[in-house]
């Protein structure tokens, strides 16, 4: 495969065909190696990989390479992410079946894949939407349910009243259904849950082992479990409603009880509801806030609304009466669905309060010399108690413990810890999912699916009319029987977060007829790397956590946690271009259509559409998306420059986890680089066969340049395996790069140092650019460098003879000296003082003090 001119299309096919012909990727359990699971988060196949694909499998891919280097077993799997209502969309626009649509774009994509060299054990790959993978997400949840961990219960959803169907968030444009144009309703539907707040605190508690993921990533998933500590509350009612006695409402802030002036309670509260029965008021506002958005964003900034239902709570420590208002803020999913109001120190509180004129009875005073205005805003910080009887001056912890002893004294109240994370809702009512194993029966009994008779097979040949889900639509295909008797099969489907959340262990073995093999999942598990999006940061990982957390009380995994370590890569830019109408509509162009023109620093002054040679705005870097139509298709750049240039690139321009502007001159910047690494070979290899290495014969310029090579080899080794700095351990290896294309060849053991430097640089370079690389490593006569081992740099050769000192006079550059390594501080102060134009500035003054920083610096101080 030598070839003396540098072809990444013809290296690249033959090196890929190679790899294929050989099965270099498989994987399989091998008790006498070390083994290394590298995975980075499976694609959606959408149809072409974008350039946030390639980076961050670019990355997955040289952790691997570089893994299996170091002499350890490597299981790099890849697979498809298929479900989700995106394959529906596009089924519709296309005429197709999404399933067709899907299976197509997967066999293109995995051309792609190939093309940039990535060493995947394909052997293993699935797409979530075969049944062969489903099958055993169903019958999972059988046993979910069989342990009391599955439960179905009324919950709120998007409604198109015209198409009359559930529509996702992402099908509410404005308001409205995407499709039919209808003001879209709030409308309570039966949904399945798996109860993820049982394992709150384990999911909390673990976060802590994880001591390898990074910290913005851990503190988000801890702010959305959101543990807390406060009060259950009990407020007797004045009187009975909806055959309730007592309201129950829970409060993180106990300190606060004597400031309550009112109670909020959610508009599908038993008490809103009764107060309306008699109140068409009341029920025009319950049916108002059926369509309040919930999102945390939208219920900070909303208008605080509410009705005063007419009916009184007791306060559980004054014995006051007050009153219970429905809130449009206050939601039945969260907690009781009712609020103890403090408007003086909650600002939510404070806004009702002071649009339907209720009072604020201030009970926190800051601390002295703070102050504040209740008529400006509620004051939330922590303080000393104020108006609030026998607990007045007390501070934040006291009040806090004593408040809820008395509450539990008088049986008001207790300690109670409690979660912001709520039940996983797993329920969708699309049509493209795995459907969720259940039976519903003529009693009203939802029952699972026999294991037998799993899985529940999802049809694919359908045809999709952008309103009901075909399994919704088809009678037949619902009925079924159950013990003889009558049953229907449950028509919603799996939320896709289900299949990605327990991937990466069926990875481990694909091919078993269960959902895990025990033993091939616990040599392989856990996964050593993950890398991807921050966008998974909190949902995917945190239901994959809790899936693992799951089979292991199943007994199919023994390890607590899914991922030992974690590195989440940032997105990538390109430059934006556009123009707009009179009307401010933007119209987007791809940089491929635009000429720019630069000014000394690189920067873009200028632009012209190609087509018309009329001037474009720049609109800036961007996130590369098809919004800004400034996607670069990575399939151009790879027929361009070859796949090892676009690798190159990917991990040079910025370190893993910034964003990384994508810009043409740093990938011909890269080729350039390629070209010369593989110039510097076919020169050597030109020169003849090399003698061996006698390190002990070096002369010092010899010697120096294989320390520098042995440096460069311990910085790329601390920077790949530890760090994960990429972009600097590409900057070393260029660094020698440039130091031995500078080498002497004129004796024997100059070419024994420059052909170790030559194959360190290959070898290093190979998990990066693993094409180039195979055949140059072909022409220095070695072979499979795919598991050739990882250079170490050799302590002996690190070991400097001499030091380089620098020779300062009161604190600025006066000289340089070169000294033994080990010479002794007052040889190192006479040479230093020696020196002809050190002796310029000290010559006629007196030595105050000299510093030494051994092996580095020599500072004269003088006057």
């Amino acid at each position: 495969m030598s070839q003396s001119v540098y072809s990444p299309t013809e290296i690249e096919q033959q090196v890929q065909k190679y790899w294929q012909d050989n099965q270099c990727f498989a994987a399989q359990p091998d008790s006498d190696k070390e083994k290394f699971y590298c995975l980075s988060m499976f694609p959606y196949p959408s149809g072409k990989l974008h350039m946030g694909h390639v980076r961050n499998y670019t990355i997955g891919d040289v952790i691997s390479r570089h893994q299996r280097m170091l002499g350890k077993n490597v299981l790099q799997p890849m697979g498809w992410d298929a479900f989700g209502l995106p394959a529906e969309n596009a089924a519709i626009n296309h005429k197709t079946a999404p399933a067709k649509w899907t299976y197509e774009n997967i066999e293109y994509m995995k051309t792609q894949l190939n093309s940039l060299g990535f060493g995947y054990d394909w052997d293993r790959e699935f797409a979530t939407c075969q049944p062969e993978y489903y099958r055993w997400e169903q019958w999972f949840f059988t046993r979910l349910f069989e342990k009391g961990l599955v439960y179905k219960k009324l919950s709120t959803v998007n409604w198109d009243p015209i198409d009359q169907t559930v529509l996702a968030n992402e099908q509410v444009v404005d308001g409205r259904g995407w499709r039919s144009g209808a003001l879209v309703e709030r409308k309570e539907i039966p949904q399945w849950f798996i109860k993820i707040t049982a394992y709150a605190q384990d999911l909390l508690d673990d976060l802590e082992k994880l001591d390898q993921w990074p910290e913005q990533v851990k503190a988000m998933q801890k702010n959305w479990i959101g543990r807390s500590e406060g009060a259950d509350v009990t407020f007797d009612l004045a009187q009975s409603i909806a055959g309730l006695d007592t309201l129950e409402v829970y409060t993180t802030r106990p300190d606060t009880l004597y400031g309550v002036t009112y109670v909020s309670v959610a508009a599908q509260h038993p008490i809103a509801l009764a107060a309306a029965e008699q109140n068409p008021a009341l029920q025009a506002f319950i049916d108002e806030c059926k369509n309040t958005k919930v999102a945390e964003a939208d219920m900070a900034t909303m208008e605080k609304k509410g009705v005063d239902t007419g009916f009184t709570a007791i306060h559980p420590l004054t014995g006051e009466a007050v009153p219970i208002w429905i809130a449009n803020f206050v939601l039945m999913e969260y907690g009781s669905g009712a609020v103890m109001a403090v408007p003086a120190h909650d600002q939510r509180d404070w806004e009702f309060a002071n649009a339907y004129n209720l009072p604020v009875i201030p009970v926190i005073a800051p601390a002295e010399g703070e102050e504040y205005d209740l008529t400006v805003a509620a004051y939330t910080e922590k303080g000393h108690l104020i108006n609030s009887q026998g607990f007045t001056g007390l501070n934040f912890a006291d009040a806090f413990a004593g408040i809820i002893d008395k509450l539990t004294a008088l049986g008001k109240g207790q300690k109670t810890i409690n979660y912001r994370l709520r039940d996983w809702g797993v329920s969708r009512q699309r049509y493209w999912g795995s459907p969720i194993p259940m039976l519903n029966l003529d009693n009203g009994e939802s029952v699972p699916v026999p294991a037998e008779d799993l899985p529940v097979v999802l049809p694919e040949d359908v045809v999709m009319d952008g309103v009901t889900s075909p399994i919704k639509a088809d009678p037949n295909w619902a009925k079924t029987t159950y013990a003889g008797q009558p049953a229907t099969r449950e028509t919603d489907t799996f939320d896709t977060f289900m299949e990605s959340s327990w991937y990466y262990a069926r990875y481990t073995s694909t091919h078993a007829d269960a959902m895990l093999d025990p033993a091939e999942a616990n040599y392989w598990l856990p996964v050593d790397q993950y890398v991807g999006g921050i966008e998974h940061a909190i949902l995917h990982l945190l239901y994959s956590r809790f899936f693992h957390k799951l089979l292991r009380d199943e007994g199919l995994v023994d390890s607590d946690e899914p991922y030992k370590r974690l590195l989440c890569q940032g997105m990538v830019l390109a430059d934006s271009f556009y123009r707009e109408d009179n009307a401010g509509k933007k119209t987007w162009f791809s940089p491929a259509e635009v000429t720019t023109q630069k000014d000394e620093k690189g920067r873009i002054v200028s632009a012209v559409l190609n087509s018309d040679g009329e001037t474009v705005i720049h609109g800036g870097m961007t996130k590369m998306s098809k919004s800004k139509n400034n996607g670069i298709d990575p399939q151009s750049v790879i027929e361009q420059y070859g796949a090892d240039t676009v690798r190159l690139f990917t991990m040079f321009a910025a370190p893993p986890e910034q964003t990384l502007e994508w810009v043409d001159s740093g990938v011909e910047g890269a080729n350039r680089f390629l070209k010369r690494v593989h110039k510097l070979v076919h020169e050597h290899i030109a020169l003849g066969a090399t003698v061996p290495l006698e390190p002990n014969s070096l002369n010092k310029k010899q010697t120096d340049l294989r320390r520098v090579i042995h440096k460069a080899i311990a910085k790329i080794s601390d920077d790949i395996e530890r760090r994960q700095t990429f972009n600097t351990a590409i900057a070393a290896i260029m660094e020698l790069c440039n130091a031995l294309q500078k080498a002497s060849t004129a004796e024997a053991q100059d070419r024994a140092v420059l052909d170790e430097g030559i194959r360190a640089i290959i070898l290093m370079l190979n998990p990066i650019t693993p094409h180039i690389c195979h055949v140059l490593w072909e022409a220095l006569g070695e072979t499979d460098i795919h598991t050739a081992a990882w250079p170490v740099a050799e302590p002996a050769a690190l070991v400097e003879a001499e030091k380089l000192i620098i020779v300062q006079v009161n604190g600025k550059l006066r000289g340089k000296i070169t000294v033994a390594a080990d010479a002794a501080q007052d040889t190192v102060e006479a040479l230093g003082m020696a020196d002809e134009n050190v002796q310029n500035f000290i010559a006629d003054k007196t030595i105050r003090k000299v510093i030494y920083v051994p092996g580095k610096l020599l500072n004269i101080v003088a006057n």
